[in-house]
């Protein structure tokens, strides 16, 4: 990265190291963090939504709708995450090259071939030619609807909890007053669940944190990638050779997440403070007798 970095091996102690950090593959395992906030950032959101959807589905009055919605958060509550993790990706880009076989293909055949999938070019996804960063575009993209699916499950079943703990007077009074039941769950239903759900939804994302270094398995290069290739010994072939350093690496990423649980806490506990002032929970009660 610096002029002074073009020979490793003639540097030594502090410009060493300030090398060695600055170095191509430490760029990228900064710039990993990123990932890991971007899938965050990303899937918390939608993961929220398929919760959403699949807690109103298990309230619908529809039978389809509701076995839908409680067969979700039931299959999906019901089996190790990590399966989710490797199925959905592959099961999606299975999918979609089936897809494309059969319309880009000149001459479609089965893809399945004994234990082999096989697709003409034209048919793979993302193409060959295509650029890198297409691929890894593809790759995270799957990643993110697997992460999705799977805790969206965890969130349909807490946010059901939530609205099953409305108190249920609240909701007649509002269909007394003439409320269509569209109106009952926008106004007064919605609004008050999340009251209830926080408790969950805070360790429901503790819980997503923790499961980011899972991109690891999905072949997305993130932070505990990278810290196993950059720490592991280095021997004299390699630019900056070094004895196993694995363990400062890891202990850099057990500072990132502590620090990622700790401002999440504060941030939870600022929003609970927020959506319990005025309700006729302990939260909204200890609020109010802290202001009197």
């Amino acid at each position: 990265m610096f002029s002074q970095c073009a020979d490793p091996k003639a540097l030594e102690g502090l410009n060493w190291l300030m090398c060695y950090l600055s170095s191509g593959k430490h760029l990228l395992f900064y710039a990993s963090f990123g990932t890991v906030l971007l899938l965050l950032a990303i899937t918390a959101p939608i993961a929220l939504l398929f919760g959403f959807g699949g807690a109103m589905a298990s309230r619908s009055r529809v039978a389809p709708l509701r076995w839908f919605g409680k067969i979700y958060t039931a299959m999906v509550r019901g089996v190790p995450d990590i399966v989710f993790f490797l199925f959905v990706p592959i099961a999606l880009d299975q999918g979609i090259e089936w897809t494309r076989n059969w319309v880009l293909c000149d001459d479609p055949v089965s893809p399945w071939q004994g234990n082999e999938f096989l697709v003409c070019q034209a048919a793979k996804m993302p193409l060959s030619s295509s650029p890198q960063w297409v691929h890894e575009a593809y790759g995270f993209g799957l990643a993110v609807i697997a992460f999705a699916i799977v805790f969206g499950a965890f969130a349909a079943n807490v946010l059901y909890g939530a609205m099953q703990a409305v108190p249920r007077a609240q909701l007649e009074t509002a269909e007394a007053y003439g409320m269509s039941q569209r109106q009952v769950n926008r106004r007064v239903l919605i609004p008050q669940m999340w009251t209830y759900a926080i408790p969950g939804l805070s360790n429901l994302w503790m819980i997503l944190i923790k499961a980011t270094p899972l991109l690891f398995l999905l072949g997305i290069e993130d932070i505990v990638y990278w810290a196993r290739d950059l720490g592991g010994a280095k021997t004299q072939t390699f630019s900056y050779p070094h004895p196993d350093w694995r363990l400062y690496y890891f202990l850099g990423i057990l500072v990132f997440y502590l620090l990622m649980t700790w401002l999440s806490e504060k941030v939870i506990a600022r929003l609970t403070r927020r959506l319990s002032a005025g309700q006729a929970t302990m939260a909204g009660e200890a609020l109010r007798k802290g202001a009197a």
